[in-house]
């Protein structure tokens, strides 16, 4: 699926926009032999630098980080892999440093990698000489330094205007290689789209229904994990009776990890759709900026990361903003649920979960909690909206 991963204004006016493509690749045994050797190399240098950099500040008080080439004199099977990805575990390594200088309690300091517990990737990035690009797709397969053009299936071409900046390898645990994509071109910025309420949606995030709009409509997506539930059950016995490491317990291994990634496919398509579907039909979204992860840890109603309501907003995000409209978000403590989109009044208290309807003391409404709370988030968002416009223009 493409995603956007940024923008940013060019020389000439118009927008540089980022565009991932995720493609499936089929390697050769000897490309695929390639591919674990640069990994195991990513985590050697990444583990290597990341020891010297803590040995190095403990000894001095300095922050340094040593470069790979540091490292291939003593270890020359460094050199039968792609340098590039070698200088972007510096890259990362770097960067995951800024982000926890920056805010040590959201990053937390960079961990070594461990071969059984972390993912298998590596990044290339792309170098366009006088003789041609280092790598480049071509009709049913991609171009790699080392590893030549690997057979790839493609779910969407990008245009012909794009550049290729760089791609990301990962295997993942069911044994299978995906390549990102990752390019960058150069758009028209879309002509912004002023939202009314006629053209806006209210959405409020639901344990139930995935969603409940501001019309009133519940989004019903297939349960997945629901499905699959009695799968997982009988493998998770399964294991239990097993010898770990036998040959057995690691066919039904594997099996669990292929159910879990049919799952997360699943979801993943339905998000994308139904972004898509709301992206294309309104102006405007609004939402609440609900912290996902602290409410899956108070909440007994199934697992709130696994509806993946945080990467619909993420889509929904750069969806809109591609057509020139509007995510709009509205404080996470604003008083949706308990706010009577009627007439304004607000309960004191909270109103528990388990009460789908409530009535309004003041006006007497009848109130469905979620469409209610959908309502006043509509409200709220497109009030903040405009706040904000009347004061760009006083300034």
């Amino acid at each position: 699926m493409p995603r956007t991963s940024g923008k940013r204004q060019a020389e000439d006016g118009r927008a540089v926009q980022f565009t991932t493509l995720k493609v499936r690749l089929y390697p050769s045994p000897k490309q695929a032999e390639l591919f674990e050797k640069t990994f195991g190399c990513c985590r050697y240098i990444w583990n290597q630098m990341l020891s010297d950099q803590q040995r190095f500040y403990s000894e001095t008080g300095a922050f340094f980080i040593p470069t790979p080439a540091k490292y291939k004199p003593g270890a020359p099977f460094l050199k039968e892999v792609d340098n590039q990805a070698l200088i972007q575990e510096h890259n990362k390594l770097s960067q995951a440093f800024r982000a926890f200088f920056k805010d040590p309690e959201h990053f937390g300091h960079p961990k070594f990698k461990r071969k059984k517990s972390d993912r298998d990737s590596f990044t290339a990035c792309n170098h366009e000489f006088t003789s041609g690009p280092t790598i480049y797709t071509t009709k049913d397969g991609i171009r790699m330094t080392k590893a030549g053009i690997v057979q790839a299936k493609f779910s969407r071409r990008p245009q012909a205007w794009w550049r290729l900046k760089r791609i990301t390898v990962a295997k993942t645990r069911t044994g299978k290689y995906d390549c990102c994509i990752l390019y960058e071109h150069r758009e028209t910025e879309p002509v912004p789209v002023t939202p009314v309420a006629e053209t806006t949606l209210g959405l409020k995030y639901s344990m139930q229904h995935f969603y409940v709009d501001s019309g009133g409509t519940k989004a019903d997506p297939p349960q997945w994990r629901k499905r699959s539930q009695e799968k997982l059950v009988n493998l998770q016995r399964s294991l239990s009776r097993m010898q770990p490491g036998s040959k057995n317990y690691q066919e039904t291994v594997q099996k669990f990890y292929q159910l879990h990634e049919h799952i997360a496919n699943q979801r993943r398509d339905y998000i994308h759709k139904e972004s898509r579907r709301i992206a294309n039909a309104w102006d405007a979204v609004c939402v609440r900026a609900d912290g996902l992860g602290a409410l899956n840890k108070i909440t007994t109603q199934g697992n709130v990361l696994d509806a993946g309501f945080g990467a619909f907003r993420e889509c929904l995000r750069y969806k809109l903003a591609r057509q020139g409209k509007q995510l709009l978000i509205v404080d996470r403590y604003f008083p949706s649920t308990r706010t009577c989109s009627a007439c304004g009044c607000v309960m004191p208290e909270e109103i528990s979960p388990k009460r789908r309807t409530w009535t309004c003391p003041h006006c007497g409404a009848l109130l469905h909690r979620e469409a209610n709370a959908a309502v006043n988030i509509k409200a709220q968002g497109l009030a903040q909206y405009f706040h904000m416009q009347e004061h760009r223009q006083s300034a």
